[in-house]
């Protein structure tokens, strides 16, 4: 047997995400699901083999299996993973599937503006900053060559 439930990919720099992965922290007794912020400059968007602007485009989870599951299906098994599997069920009912799923596609193609992580009415996803790996990876440039006099006549 797997030691989690789930696997959730997180975006520890959006408000509201942080808040709500705070409360689902302090109700998993259990310790089911894997919280993995891919905000930290330490995380690997490649061992997920997603790209980091696929996994901050909306939620993703992972499963033991290594299944990858996005959207409404992730927060189904967090919820689920802290007790609320009755919750979890209801949200699976005709309609109230629907809804939610398009809910959560509005919020995730808004989040940034949502959670005030725009400017000038721009809203783009920003660049990661470069991981540690990727740090130590990249050659410091080379100084300029020294400059020569020159003689003026």
């Amino acid at each position: 047997m797997s030691d989690f439930a789930v696997e959730v990919f997180y975006d520890g720099a959006c408000p509201l995400c942080t808040k709500e992965m705070r409360m689902l922290r302090r109700r998993d007794q259990g310790r089911r699901i894997r919280f993995t912020d891919i905000a930290d400059p330490s995380f690997d968007a490649a061992a997920v083999g997603l790209s980091w602007e696929t996994l901050m485009s909306r939620i993703h989870g992972r499963l033991p299996d290594g299944t990858v599951i996005e959207g409404v299906e992730v927060f189904r098994r967090l919820y689920a993973a802290v007790g609320f599997s009755t919750l979890a069920k209801l949200s699976r009912a005709p309609g109230v599937s629907h809804l939610l799923e398009l809910g959560y596609r509005l919020f995730a193609k808004n989040r940034l503006r949502l959670t005030g992580r725009c400017a000038d009415d721009a809203c783009e996803l920003h660049r990661r900053p470069p991981s540690r790996s990727q740090e130590a990876s990249v050659q410091p440039a080379s100084p300029p060559p020294a400059s020569r006099p020159v003689a003026l006549h």
